[in-house]
């Protein structure tokens, strides 16, 4: 840490491998050791060693494969033609500058600094405690439909293997049916409501799609196994802690980039592919001045970089203390945005060669939302490569896979986080295990003929408006109560890095202010799923019972306050509480005795010497 370092160099004393762990499970402090060989050792009997990473580089790798999932492949790129297409590029890049990265940054630093997740992150401020356990739910409720996906991806990756893929041809049973193989398909068979059969596998073979008056259905065999694989790989990585997942992140991180590559060039050299990206890129300026494209921009950022769920709290609160979490979070977010930008070439390079094949002049007819580009019209123009479709197949099917499961591991660390940060003598298995056979039976309802209708229901009302709710209130808590210039001290404290007003502007006022706009604007601008009315209704009591964590957790946090009369209960609340700040005894102590000079000496701008004090109280 900084003030170890410099209080080092003023007694001539070397830093050597300040927090460790001895066989005993104590904290154990081996800071600093002079040159005639005397070390100080003090050890701190029954302190919980939080897990580590065990490089940080594996906690960059686990960021990565945590934000770069499904958002990026498959809402990215229609979310942008939907919104001016290039245009739509300048809002959100925009919007990553002055939201994405500082609450990136924010969540980074703030897990780092406590290591806490995100519920026990509140005791910086117990009576918003609610935020936390809200945002919980809300990735519960994204961990029972993230994974279905994963396994209708599993579904299509193994149905690559077959001698010929097997949705290039139409079933004997499905009527008005055109083959994917055949480049036949015409204005005239559209007018004539023909389907193509990768439309028809995905919704006849893979989902059984019923009529929504049939109910959900019952769920299909194939897909739950699938499914049963997928928590499988989920859990086995996750049963050994934060030291297995950084391990994995090595090949969860870079080996889609491979793919990505290999598909990015083949894409490129398509007939037609031209075609596709430039509708995909080219500007339409009109939409640039509409209200819905900047909300849409923000939305999608959320999304795309993963912020406010809480698992990018979870994933800090395992760094070392002293880790170069800005460096971390530049190199991330410019990465998320440069891999959905490449990936929506690849997709509508790809779209561009089927309508080239097809004969059809506006690529819109062959584009669908969400899940039907991924399993209907990626797979109906792979079906019509001339040369290795079931190559391109497996490669597009498994990129899909590996960075799903990257981003599901992501969303559950989260919430065993949270579990385990109330119960720390858990065992980390034991929480994983749980979570997972719980994720997987609730999960299962998603593989019924009409699962996906219920997922967009939760994914709209438990995921969307939930994120962006809390995702307010997060920034109010850190930026207003706990406030900025607090966190710009622990960051100086922490880093050694002074916070420029640029952090400042936007984690104090712009970056809250534009999620409230934002948050106003959709949901008066709300409108219902479509479906039965019952299932909105469903999804209006799953975001109720989230926002209700607020007050309740609120009224908890004043009643459980030592103090003697509701009004100094309720001010306290807003406290951080005695163990609020780093993990480590030693690094607390000389935390508080920081705080302490900064209030009392008159030269506490001078940082140095503030550190030097800390040193001297410390270690002498």
């Amino acid at each position: 840490m900084n003030y170890q370092r410099v209080a080092a160099m003023e007694n001539g004393l070397k830093k050597e491998n300040f927090c460790s762990e001895n066989k005993e499970g104590k904290s154990v402090i081996n800071g600093l050791s002079q040159a005639n060989g005397i070390a100080l050792s003090v050890s701190i009997p029954n302190v919980p060693i939080r897990e580590k990473w065990g490089k940080g580089v594996e906690f960059m790798l686990s960021c990565i494969a945590y934000s770069v999932g499904f958002g990026n492949i498959w809402k990215f790129p229609y979310t942008a033609l939907e919104n001016g297409g290039g245009a739509f590029l300048i809002p959100y890049l925009i919007v990553l500058f002055l939201i994405g990265r500082p609450i990136y940054y924010l969540e980074m630093v703030m897990g780092q600094f406590c290591s806490r997740g995100c519920v026990k992150i509140y005791d910086m401020a117990p009576i918003m405690r609610g935020v936390g356990v809200g945002q919980s739910l809300a990735m519960f409720v994204v961990m029972t439909y993230y994974t279905p996906v994963l396994a209708i991806t599993l579904y299509y990756l193994i149905s690559s293997f077959n001698a010929e893929l097997p949705w290039s041809r139409c079933d004997p049973s499905w009527s008005r049916c055109i083959d994917s193989v055949s480049r036949e398909f015409s204005n005239v068979n559209a007018s004539q409501n023909m389907n193509v059969s990768a439309e028809l596998f995905f919704t006849k073979t893979v989902m059984h799609r019923a009529p929504l008056a049939q109910g959900l259905g019952i769920p299909d065999m194939d897909l739950t196994l699938c499914l049963l694989a997928s928590w499988l790989i989920v859990a086995i990585i996750l049963i050994k802690g934060i030291r297995s997942t950084g391990k994995c992140a090595y090949f969860l991180a870079i080996f889609p980039y491979v793919i990505i590559l290999i598909l990015f060039v083949h894409s490129c050299t398509l007939e037609g592919a031209s075609k596709g990206i430039l509708f995909f890129l080219t500007p339409d300026w009109k939409q640039l001045f509409e209200p819905r494209v900047w909300m849409e921009a923000v939305t999608q950022c959320f999304f795309s970089l993963s912020i406010c769920f809480g698992g990018i709290i979870a994933y800090s609160s395992f760094n070392n203390f002293s880790n170069n979490v800005y460096r971390d979070a530049m190199i991330i977010s410019w990465l998320d945005t440069f891999t959905s930008i490449i990936v929506g070439c690849i997709v509508f390079g790809v779209l561009g060669n089927l309508a080239h094949v097809t004969n059809k002049d506006n690529i819109q007819d062959v584009v669908r939302q969400g899940p039907g580009l991924t399993f209907m019209a990626y797979p109906d123009a792979i079906a019509k490569f001339e040369y290795f479709p079931q190559l391109f197949s497996v490669l597009f099917f498994l990129m899909l896979f590996i960075v799903g499961i990257g981003s599901n591991l992501g969303v559950v660390t989260s919430i065993i986080t949270a579990i385990r940060d109330r119960c720390p003598t858990l065992e980390n298995w034991k929480v994983a295990s749980v979570v997972s056979i719980v994720g997987f039976s609730l999960s299962t309802i998603y593989m019924a003929p009409g699962g996906l209708d219920l997922l967009d229901v939760f994914d709209n009302y438990g995921a969307k408006y939930v994120t962006l709710t809390f995702a307010l209130f997060e920034l109010i808590t850190f930026g207003w109560i706990y406030g900025v210039d607090r966190i710009c001290r622990d960051i100086q404290f922490m880093l050694n890095i002074d916070t420029n007003k640029f952090w400042r502007i936007c984690w104090g006022i712009l970056t809250p202010s534009v999620v409230f706009v934002i948050l106003i604007g959709c949901l008066v601008d709300h409108k219902p799923v479509d479906v039965p009315e019952e299932y909105n209704i469903v999804g209006w009591c799953v975001y109720a019972l989230a926002v209700i964590q607020l007050p309740l957790w609120a009224i908890y946090a004043i009643c459980s306050q030592k103090k003697s009369g509701f009004v100094n209960k309720f001010k306290s609340a807003f406290k951080p509480t005695k163990s609020w700040g780093p993990e480590n005894y030693h690094t607390r102590e000389a935390y508080n005795l920081y705080l302490e000079k900064l209030k009392d000496s008159s030269d506490a701008d001078d940082c140095s010497n503030v550190l030097k004090f800390v040193y001297r109280r410390v270690f002498k």
